[in-house]
């Protein structure tokens, strides 16, 4: 206790954290992003080499997953402008934003409805072509990918085993391309994760431990039982670079996206991203995507619960793994349980902290009154952890910390050619009885 009070008195917003209040916090360790970038192993080559990886098995994923035919087996996400709930928000929260809201509809992603599809996936597809090439199935990877639809890969794939720790999302989309391509899967699970998440996942032919404790023990007891098994591959949700670079590319296509939709994003027409943040991977790995395609002008935040800011306590006492919410007496369950992890990643953490332009917490109440209120208005339904980042735009404008950071970056002025965009990261797979109990129960919070 006596170290968290000295880590307070260095920096007050701790206190706050601990105090489970919202907060906003601007990053005084950012830095330009070719400075950040040279201090880090990954480059836009690296994002270009998973990028033309994730092209390779499109042929694949088009024939296993018919669902990813309109995109010839690109796994990818469109953008819709939100327009009435902007407008909701500008009067509820009496603040007028004038530039555009977006929503990035990662809960429409093709096999698992969520942006874990992205590291995730990519990372199976990884390991798959790296068996693949070793064990001589495939010569080169300059063969069609459709290949591992067969039913030879799919027998080959039966020897070797996948395992993951998870809170639900994560597990997920490991075990549907896992599964799909014929390993033997395996999902720990923690006790955050819903019910009809490991449902799902038994009747895709997943076995799924359940373990009595938070995310990070369950990925500790994973990552133990498969390291004992030689024929076993481990997701490492807490460490895995692999992950991360799967993110990036989720970033590094919004150059295209936008510029497909018209958006300009310059000097004078800012890009601002907010994303919902877990263990870090996803937030860190595409937010890393995102300032290679824009540089200085793509500004980028994290969102998390008070309950469980792993990222703001990992960030702010600049301990990053070393130190965890159960510290700061914080924990116990959130409706937000995708972002439910109590330590987050030290590869992330340390790798983005000079990347992330901020970062800011959401109470549950709020939660469930941006979920509520996005349905009413646009018809979208999101899990509690996916509306996040709808919120930060407002945060933005309306806290002393953002408009110190508005200030600094000489933006005040330009705010009205602003693009806001909120990550949305699941919801498209939520069964009807969940949703409903969800909107009922949010119903009650409405903005």
């Amino acid at each position: 206790m006596n170290e968290i009070k000295d880590l307070i008195q260095i920096n007050p917003l701790l206190g706050a954290v601990q105090r489970s209040e919202e907060i906003f916090w601007s990053n005084p360790m950012y830095l330009p992003t070719e400075e950040a970038t040279k201090a880090t192993p990954y480059s836009t080559t690296d994002i270009e080499d998973a990028e033309a990886r994730l092209q390779r098995f499109a042929a694949f994923i088009r024939v296993a997953f018919p669902e990813t035919e309109a995109t010839d087996g690109i796994i990818e996400s469109p953008l819709s402008e939100i327009s009435e709930m902007k407008s909701h928000l500008n009067a509820s929260l009496e603040t007028d934003l004038s530039g555009r809201l977006l929503l990035k509809r990662d809960d429409l992603l093709p096999i698992s409805g969520t942006i874990k599809a992205r590291g995730a996936i990519y990372e199976v597809l990884k390991h798959a072509e790296e068996l693949a090439l070793e064990k001589g199935m495939l010569e080169s990877i300059e063969e069609d990918y459709a290949v591992f639809a067969s039913e030879a890969f799919t027998e080959f794939f039966s020897q070797f085993h996948i395992a993951v720790g998870t809170t639900g999302n994560l597990g997920i989309s490991v075990g549907m391309m896992a599964r799909k391509l014929g390993f033997n899967v395996t999902v720990h699970m923690s006790v955050e994760a819903k019910q009809w998440k490991k449902e799902y996942l038994r009747d895709k032919g997943v076995e799924v431990i359940e373990h009595d404790t938070d995310f990070s023990k369950a990925v500790e007891n994973g990552r133990a039982e498969s390291d004992a098994n030689p024929s076993s591959y481990f997701v490492d949700d807490e460490h895995s670079a692999e992950l991360f670079l799967g993110y990036t590319v989720g970033g590094f296509r919004m150059k295209k996206q936008l510029e497909e939709e018209g958006i300009t994003v310059d000097k004078d027409h800012p890009l601002f991203v907010y994303l919902p943040c877990g263990i870090g991977g996803s937030p860190g790995g595409i937010t890393f995507g995102l300032k290679q395609a824009f540089g200085e002008h793509v500004h980028c935040f994290f969102a998390e619960p008070t309950k469980m800011p792993s990222m703001l306590v990992g960030l702010l006492s600049e301990k990053y793994d070393g130190i965890s919410v159960f510290d700061f007496e914080l924990g116990g369950l959130t409706i937000a349980d995708g972002l439910a992890v109590p330590r987050t990643s030290g590869l992330v953490a340390k790798l983005m902290r000079t990347f992330f332009s901020g970062g800011y917490s959401v109470q549950d109440e709020v939660f469930k009154g941006l979920l509520s209120s996005l349905y009413d208005k646009e018809s979208v339904f999101l899990e509690p952890a996916a509306v996040a980042g709808m919120v930060g735009p407002y945060r933005l404008l309306n806290t002393l910390n953002g408009k110190s950071y508005l200030e600094a970056a000489g933006l005040k002025d330009k705010m009205h050619q602003a693009t806001h965009i909120a990550w949305a990261t699941g919801g498209s797979m939520v069964p009807e009885k969940d949703r409903e109990v969800f909107l009922e129960e949010s119903s009650l919070h409405a903005l």
